[in-house]
């Protein structure tokens, strides 16, 4: 810690511990495309002369897949802008405002939204941190369940999917923020409902944890397409895509008639500079398939509706969410990394400090 030099107003200084992004990527990130510092110092109070500012301790930041396409230079496969190489990464996080200017903030306040990976972040644009009322659950949840992830899963499974009782439904990267939620919407509404996912820890997790019917581990499968019709022999209703590539391939061809595809993500092209090509197209036609995909951006007005649903479901217990905890923002390069080679256990989140 540190002051300003004798004679001027005095302003405590600290060093900010900050994860800089340090150059444009290209196939699969590695933690070296990110540098951790502390080289920079931050006053921890707010000047009253200028209004609308909010200074953040950040106590969770959330690991999310879309954050891949913001380290390549166009931005693609995002759809928000690029990191700008040499500032820190940003993304959705959880903090506690230490100083506020902006009139619907104040000292005390927890906050979730856009900050940075960062122990402290001084926000010019505070209009999207949204205050949190409700802390009988835990804060961290407000990076995933109740964050992005959860109205992602809400949205993409409600709006556009259009269950019925008696669906069959498979979500593909089942046991990620969105896929596990996403299941347990489909049993709650009566759905007959199959994942896939990478590993036996997180399949014995899709059916023990999160009461899927079934389950697989897609890297022992030969043959998706064969190990589809195993779980689905009567086709599949509503598939919820978060992989792309060969899996979606498999899915068309096991799809209804009037069935109906949500594309939340397509986490196996991410690193590709050559996305694969898919052969069955076709079968949107032959089979009345509805295919949409959607950004989360354009649900924010289900914000309400959401919670509605959702906070009685994790307080009774009906609800169950898994979070993969990482201590300290120095591991936070290797936490986001980690995403793209499967390393995770549902939700990636990164403790930055303790409320």
């Amino acid at each position: 810690m540190s002051k300003v030099p004798e004679g001027s107003p005095e302003v405590v200084l600290v060093r900010n511990k900050q994860v800089l992004f340090k150059d444009y990527v290209n196939g699969y990130p590695k933690e070296s495309d990110m540098v951790v510092t502390s080289d920079f110092t931050i006053p921890l109070e707010l000047s009253n002369n200028e209004d609308g500012l909010v200074l953040l301790k950040n106590l969770y930041l959330s690991c999310d897949p879309y954050m891949r396409g913001r380290m390549n230079k166009t931005s693609k496969g995002s759809y928000t802008s690029s990191f700008t190489p040499g500032l820190p990464i940003s993304g959705y996080g959880v903090a506690k405002v230490l100083a506020s200017t902006h009139l619907e903030l104040s000292k005390g306040d927890l906050i979730s939204g856009i900050t940075n990976w960062e122990e402290y972040s001084l926000i010019k644009n505070p209009e999207s941190l949204i205050k949190i009322n409700d802390t009988d659950v835990p804060l961290s949840y407000y990076t995933g369940i109740l964050g992005m992830a959860g109205l992602t899963a809400f949205a993409g499974f409600y709006e556009i999917c259009l269950p019925k009782k008696g669906d069959t439904v498979f979500v593909s990267a089942a046991s990620g923020a969105v896929g596990q939620l996403v299941g347990q919407f489909a049993k709650l509404s009566g759905c007959y409902v199959v994942g896939s996912a990478g590993s036996k820890e997180k399949v014995d997790l899709l059916k023990n944890n999160f009461g899927f019917d079934m389950a697989f581990n897609y890297k022992e499968e030969q043959d998706l397409n064969i190990a589809l019709k195993r779980y689905f022999p009567d086709g599949i209703d509503i598939y919820f895509e978060n992989v792309g590539g060969k899996m979606l391939d498999a899915v068309l061809c096991n799809m209804r008639v009037h069935g109906r595809i949500a594309v939340c993500g397509m986490i196996s092209q991410y690193n590709l500079n050559q996305p694969e090509g898919i052969n069955n197209l076709m079968l949107l036609i032959l089979k009345r398939i509805r295919m949409e995909g959607f950004l989360v951006t354009d649900y924010h007005h289900l914000y309400p509706k959401f919670f509605e649903m959702i906070l009685p479901l994790i307080r009774e217990g009906k609800i169950k969410y898994v979070e993969d905890i990482v201590e300290g923002l120095e591991n936070a390069p290797a936490a986001l990394v980690g995403l793209f080679s499967g390393k995770n256990v549902g939700k990636q989140v990164v403790v930055v400090a303790h409320e």
